[in-house]
């Protein structure tokens, strides 16, 4: 089997500790990045909360550690489609795995700029990779990481399943059932994105008989695997602003810095999970688990459980003693919400979830701590609104706002 593997986007939080595990698994890794998450960090004046290396200083350090190398190429891929069908030509990979779009939903709300960077980024360098691997005439694996947002955050009352939804259709008064892609909802630019991009896998699984992997994940959380924390030199990014900082690192470095937890709304909104340890699993377990040829494209939903924001918050605050605060919400959503999403398949390929659980949160409370002179306290609080006519919330209340 070959084991080559081209990781688009591999220096960005999840991409990093993907590649270093498949590094660790036996696969030859080859990171494709433009930086431009680094770039962002220049543009919103805020860093990661941890220290974080240059792309050569963590590649030399992999090496120095395990002895393993990683290739490195400098590309945007979102503009250079020449890059990229000469790196799949040149390396010949089995399969490439897709991380390299732009993450964060509240920034690309931010305005205008963002917006269209997000859209012009995403889709642009989804669709130079399929027509690469076209172009290419090899039969390469795509692994795409996607978002459980693609779906919406509405109370539907059933659990979403993995990409496909059952349904029955009249026809002449005769009871038809057939599977359709589920109805997406998207709740951002960014989500809009992603819905984007399983319209263009549909088109070219079905034109160019693709070989294409989906996954639908959660909102990560936790900062290190077992590979990212062998040296510090290969530590993973730990954001904790508004725009890119997860709602559970956030509320773990709010706590560990004495700032108090800052909740959205009434805090009823309730989210998909996933540990960044079982990210890079996943994605192995993707990559070993392919489609057939002439297979739709297989879709799973990549998240272990399910909280919402309120109950994170009291878990955080009960272990750390923060008081938690309620600001204006700046996202156009549901109050609350309820949300059910099946993710049965990964079980069935052996994962075992990492479940949210004190000793964890500890864990991520010790690295925000010894890193908490890094933290820029005025960049805690959201200043990103879906809409102009939102108001920034920066005071917040001791209660739920309504």
């Amino acid at each position: 089997m070959n084991k080559l593997v081209i990781v688009f986007g591999g220096d960005g939080f999840c991409g990093w500790p993907t590649s270093l595990y498949l590094s660790k698994q036996g696969y030859d890794v080859v990171i494709v990045d433009n930086l431009s998450r680094r770039n962002i960090d220049k543009e919103l004046g805020c860093k990661s909360l941890t220290p974080i290396q240059s792309i050569e200083n963590r590649i030399k350090a992999w090496k120095d550690v395990t002895g393993k190398i990683i290739h490195f190429e400098l590309e945007d891929i979102s503009q250079n489609y020449n890059a990229i069908l000469e790196l799949l030509k040149k390396f010949k990979p089995s399969a490439v795995v897709h991380f390299a779009e732009q993450r964060a939903a509240p920034y690309s709300m931010k305005g205008q700029l963002q917006k269209r960077y997000t859209i012009n980024n995403n889709i642009n360098a989804t669709h130079n990779i399929l027509c690469a691997i076209v172009d290419s005439g090899l039969d390469i694996h795509m692994i795409h990481l996607g978002s459980t947002g693609v779906y919406g955050y509405s109370s539907v009352g059933l659990e979403i399943p993995e990409g496909y939804l059952k349904v029955k259709v009249d026809v002449n008064g005769e009871d038809k059932q057939m599977e359709i892609p589920y109805p997406p909802h998207p709740g951002s630019v960014y989500h809009l994105t992603k819905t984007m991009d399983s319209l263009i896998f549909g088109y070219y699984n079905k034109n160019d008989n693709l070989r294409i992997t989906d996954l639908h994940q959660g909102i990560v959380w936790g900062t290190e695997t077992n590979e990212t924390s062998i040296d510090e030199r290969l530590i993973n990014r730990f954001d904790y602003d508004g725009d890119y900082g997860t709602v559970l690192n956030r509320f773990v470095m709010q706590a560990a810095i004495g700032h108090p937890l800052t909740v959205h709304g009434t805090g009823g909104q309730t989210r998909a999970f996933i540990h960044i340890k079982d990210t890079v699993q996943c994605i192995r377990l993707a990559i070993e688990n392919p489609p057939k040829k002439n297979e739709r494209v297989k879709i799973f939903n990549q998240t272990t459980e399910q909280h919402s924001v309120h109950e994170l918050a009291k878990k955080i605050s009960k272990l750390s003693g923060a008081k938690i605060r309620y600001f204006v919400n700046p996202r156009k959503e549901d109050r609350d919400n309820t949300l059910k999403v099946s993710s049965k398949s990964f079980l069935k390929l052996g994962l075992n979830p990492t479940k949210l659980n004190e000793g964890l949160m500890n864990e991520i409370h010790k690295i925000a701590s010894k890193y908490e002179n890094n933290c820029d306290k005025s960049k805690i609080i959201c200043n990103s609104v879906w809409k102009k006519d939102m108001i920034v919330d920066t005071i917040g209340s001791e209660t739920p706002i309504i």
